[in-house]
């Protein structure tokens, strides 16, 4: 559909053009625009813009009413589940609530490392340096530190991984050990078990692994005592055996969270179209482009289709727990794996929309037939796009195309909300403008912004609010998933072609491959070594 212009909003003179998502993207440029162009099956539902940042504003609101973020497991969560729930039920949607529990996880205050620094006075570590571990225990702890079976070399260590690896550790001092062939959590309860009273866990520094070790124990109570990730270079130049201070304060427990589920009263519900974003923030922030954007784009989207017929039934989904890694979508797959697997099959697609609205924004597509990126290893082998997810991506660029945009391509890693959906082959795309990764050249030129600069600066950040949304951008993002929502919501036989064979994305010029980043919501803990 034509773009629109949108209404002029508060916001920060940084969104002419600020930042990020950490994401590898490939880009085309556009044809000349067709006034009559629209989507290929079906007219898109309107969506005005002015209601997308309404519902923004009262996300923020709920925030800055509930210690300033809306993570799962928090009241600020709960406040926007029931904002949600309320707005479909006065578009006529008949919203279900799915509870579940997860593991919910806090740093309260940030965490410090103090090492001895020039002229015997204390330094405290950066955060390129050290960062707590997810599930960390809490504490502060001033004591010497003992390396543990690790020398510091270049190496994937087996530092920690046995509890005879202990043998002579001095009870109360603080074990240095070396990311390895085991968890963290083994490691970590290893230690616990010696006496340790806190754990430090340093880098391989092989390459690509000489920054600061972000990882996860697994779960609550895994280890109640500090335990955080080192760079390479500050662990190995604790191997002396210095005295150090260091202070955590966090909240590790099981919790109790939500997803909201609405779907159509029309349409085939044996071919339903699955449309979902994440609804809860990180707990630094207000989440509002990750991922309130995506959220709010949906919202008003189910709005806008509550009146029209479909041919094919549509549910939408607010997941929660994403941040705490895909948890919602992870639970809602799994149940109806376990107990309606006609259900599960009956999802002839999924669409995702993860941060939308990002201040120096690129208008990337999830890259449905790996033309850009290759598959990337997962835990189990390869990521592979299902059969039809192909379709889905030459939706996308084929509207943006038609109202004059660039798009241009995001690995299709399975690190949204998507990935559980993709794992039953469930065919599977998406939008997103970007988080921590850095605007090339090339696509300033065709996107707009600022190269050189993250596409969201605010990612996982205290400033992700109200003026970290570019708003023409998340019109133009919106626009796209209303008008590809509506395409399938009139018919899915664009996933397949005439023959049965799947349908190619077809770009007007041959994609660009630029740097290439971890994509959407990139795993920034590491549950396992290896």
């Amino acid at each position: 559909m034509p773009h629109r212009t949108p209404r002029r909003w508060t916001v920060a003179a940084a969104l002419a053009g600020t930042l990020a998502f950490a994401v590898p993207s490939a880009v085309a440029a556009p044809p000349a625009p067709d006034d009559d162009a629209g989507t290929a099956a079906g007219t898109a539902v309107d969506v005005p813009p002015e209601q997308v940042l309404e519902h923004l504003e009262v996300l923020q609101a709920v925030a800055y009413a509930n210690s300033g973020n809306r993570a799962s497991g928090t009241p600020g969560y709960r406040g926007s589940v029931d904002y949600v729930v309320g707005r479909l039920r006065a578009a006529g949607y008949a919203p279900r609530v799915q509870g579940f529990d997860f593991p919910f996880f806090q740093e309260v205050v940030p965490t410090t490392v103090a090492v001895p620094g020039p002229g015997g006075v204390p330094r405290t570590l950066t955060a390129e340096e050290a960062a707590v571990m997810v599930y960390s225990g809490s504490g502060t702890v001033t004591a010497p530190v003992q390396a543990v079976d690790t020398t510091g070399a270049r190496e994937a260590s087996t530092s920690g991984c046995e509890a005879e690896d202990f043998a002579g550790f001095t009870a109360g001092s603080i074990a240095l050990l070396q990311r390895g062939t085991c968890t963290f959590g083994v490691k970590a309860a290893n230690a616990q078990a010696a006496g340790a009273s806190a754990v430090l866990i340093f880098n391989t520094g092989l390459p690509g692994e000489e920054g600061v070790v972000a990882g996860t124990l697994g779960e609550p109570g895994a280890a109640t005592l500090p335990v955080v990730g080192l760079s390479h270079a500050a662990g190995t130049a604790l191997l002396g055996g210095a005295e150090v201070t260091v202070t955590a304060q966090t909240v590790s427990e099981n919790r109790r969270t939500f997803n909201v589920l609405a779907e159509t009263s029309t349409g085939d519900p044996g071919n339903t179209v699955m449309v979902g974003a994440h609804l809860d923030s990180v707990p630094e922030g207000a989440g509002i482009n990750d991922n309130g954007s995506g959220s709010a784009g949906i919202l008003a989207v189910a709005e806008a289709l509550a009146d029209t017929a479909t041919a094919n039934r549509v549910r939408f989904a607010w997941w929660g727990a994403e941040e705490f890694g895909l948890r919602g979508s992870e639970h809602y797959v799994a149940d109806l794996k376990a107990n309606d697997p006609a259900a599960l099959e009956s999802i002839a697609l999924y669409l995702n929309f993860d941060m939308i609205g990002s201040p120096n924004y690129g208008r990337f597509v999830y890259d449905g037939d790996h033309s850009a990126f290759p598959p990337v290893q997962g835990p189990e082998g390869p990521v592979t796009a299902p059969e039809g997810s192909a379709a889905i991506e030459a939706a996308f660029h084929e509207h943006f195309g038609s109202v004059g945009l660039a798009s241009g391509e995001t690995e299709f890693s399975g690190r949204s909300d998507y990935g559980p959906f993709i794992a039953e082959g469930v065919p599977s795309g998406g939008l997103f403008t970007g988080a921590e990764g850095i605007k090339t050249a090339e696509q300033a030129a065709l996107f707009g912004g600022r190269a050189g600069v993250a596409y969201d600066f605010c990612y996982h950040g205290a400033c992700d609010d109200l003026a970290n949304v570019d708003v023409r951008g998340l019109d133009e993002m919106t626009d796209a998933a209303a008008a590809v929502i509506t395409r399938f919501a009139a018919s899915t036989g664009d996933l397949t072609g005439a023959d049965g064979t799947e349908r190619e994305a077809q770009l007007p010029l041959g994609p660009a491959t630029v740097d290439q980043g971890d994509g959407p919501h990139s795993a920034a803990t590491v549950p396992d070594e290896q």
